[in-house]
């Protein structure tokens, strides 16, 4: 089991930008972040694998990036031009097996790091 540690959230107004970090207590094949909003349901918005292909959800390709530094074990989420509509709280998952991707009780999560975007 990987601890997972994510930092870097905060409140920032429209068109601004924030960086997450995940800080792992060891090494994984797939990282992910997702994002839960208030009301809603929590959803994978970027992965990357260990050779740092990544996806993207629709509402964040070309503003968010999701990078991976291995040998410090630690996942980053850059958001770009933030919108009051991405406040949510931000989670990073990661599992050990290159075959599968992190998902709802599936691998190992983080506690969170909250993101408020004014407008």
């Amino acid at each position: 089991q990987v601890r997972l540690v994510e930092s870097g959230g905060g409140s920032v107004k429209a068109g601004g930008s924030l960086r997450l970090s995940c800080a792992a207590s060891g090494s994984a094949a797939n990282m992910a972040w997702f994002r839960q909003a208030p009301g809603k349901t929590r959803g994978r918005i970027a992965t990357i694998n260990n050779d740092g292909r990544t996806t993207y959800t629709d509402s964040v390709k070309g503003r968010f990036t999701i990078t991976r530094d291995n040998a410090k074990n630690t996942l980053y989420l850059q958001m770009n031009s933030l919108k009051p509509e991405d406040t949510a709280m931000y989670y990073c998952a990661s599992t050990g097996s290159r075959y599968q991707c992190p998902d709802e009780g599936l691998g190992d999560w983080g506690q969170g790091t909250q993101v408020t975007v004014s407008s």
